[in-house]
């Protein structure tokens, strides 16, 4: 009996050309992936020892969609809070819309100061969420000994500017105004973040000190501050971790409502921003071989040229992420003590 007898339809054969076509495009696929992989390898040479990692074999960077969608799943388990810090989800009222932002409050049994701060998360404003980022939050309210508000922002591209910032935005006015029963000075209020968490907070200080909203502090890690950078070549930098092709992705995804007007919209690129006069003081961190070294350190030459009081860490051989995957290695534990000692002395200054 055929199978046109039980109503199906006899299998097509695959004529030869599509088949080689379909062979000769997954050998070229392969042979792309084990190019990246080799080109990471390559790199993989100039990364300080201590912070080598399986991952920083692997081309994890999101380039389009379907990348971004892979990124996504893998960025999101939940890390464990820790003792001692007490978690809880909170609404924060948006000041631009009838809605709210949920964001994560973490409150230290150890209270060493009034201030308080406001940590963004990073994932170039595409990926990421505040839920990931519980021990990071957690582990800075223990160490600080202040309360930590996680604003869980909307991401772009399906969210561009100014809507994540906007959020984040929320985010500080609502620790403004709970600041009384939170025991905070609202004097003592500072702003950090990594990667993309670090270009918000950096765009958030400029506004507070547009709008006069008090920002003590602003501790940067690795931010992604300039949405040049990949436009004029790399220097070799962003081999490992976040590189170019993800960097263009993740701009363009950011500022899709704004296209090319990236300079005349303050705030979408803190780089931009031609005079840093009156910023509060701030800790910049950044390894020699990240994508955005050149910019960080321009940046921060200019808030010291501007009058802006402003530490800048250099770390050899670190590349972008690397606090996340070897968060134990000896460098970054030095690294998380001179944030954590940056952003202790602005609350008790």
């Amino acid at each position: 009996m055929t199978q046109s007898e039980h109503g199906l339809r006899p299998k097509r054969p695959v004529p030869r050309p599509v088949v080689y076509a379909g062979m000769a495009a997954g050998a070229w696929s392969s042979l792309k992936v084990a190019g990246l992989i080799r080109a990471r390898r390559e790199a993989a040479i100039a990364v300080r020892p201590e912070l080598r990692h399986w991952r920083n074999y692997l081309p994890l960077s999101p380039r389009g969609p379907v990348s971004l969608g892979l990124v996504r799943r893998f960025l999101t388990n939940e890390t464990a809070p820790l003792d001692g810090v007490r978690t809880e989800s909170v609404q924060v009222s948006h000041p631009a819309a009838e809605q709210f932002v949920p964001a994560f409050l973490y409150t230290p049994s150890n209270r060493h100061s009034n201030g308080a701060l406001l940590w963004i998360h990073g994932g170039g404003t595409i990926s990421g969420t505040a839920a990931v980022e519980h021990a990071t939050a957690a582990g800075l309210a223990s160490r600080l000994g202040v309360p930590v508000l996680n604003v869980d922002y909307r991401l772009a591209p399906e969210h561009p500017f100014p809507l994540p910032f906007e959020d984040c935005w929320a985010g500080l006015v609502w620790l403004h105004a709970n600041a009384e029963r939170l025991g905070v000075d609202p004097q003592r209020i500072a702003v950090g973040g990594t990667s993309a968490g670090g270009l918000l907070a950096a765009a958030l200080a400029q506004k507070a000190t547009d709008e006069r909203v008090p920002v003590c502090f602003q501790a940067l890690l690795a931010p992604m501050l300039d949405d040049r950078t990949s436009m004029y070549g790399t220097h070799g930098l962003g081999r490992v971790g976040w590189d170019a092709p993800a960097n263009r992705f993740a701009w363009a995804a950011y500022r899709r409502r704004e296209a090319a007007a990236a300079e005349s919209r303050p705030y979408a690129v803190p780089a931009r921003r031609n005079r840093l006069t009156g910023l509060p003081p701030a800790w910049i961190a950044i390894g020699d071989i990240d994508l955005f070294y050149p910019e960080d350190v321009d940046y921060a030459e200019r808030l010291q040229e501007d009058g802006v009081a402003c530490e800048l860490v250099v770390v050899e051989g670190m590349y972008h992420g690397a606090e996340d995957r070897c968060p134990d290695a000896p460098a970054i534990r030095r690294l998380r003590a001179s944030m954590d000692a940056a952003l202790t002395k602005a609350f008790s200054a």
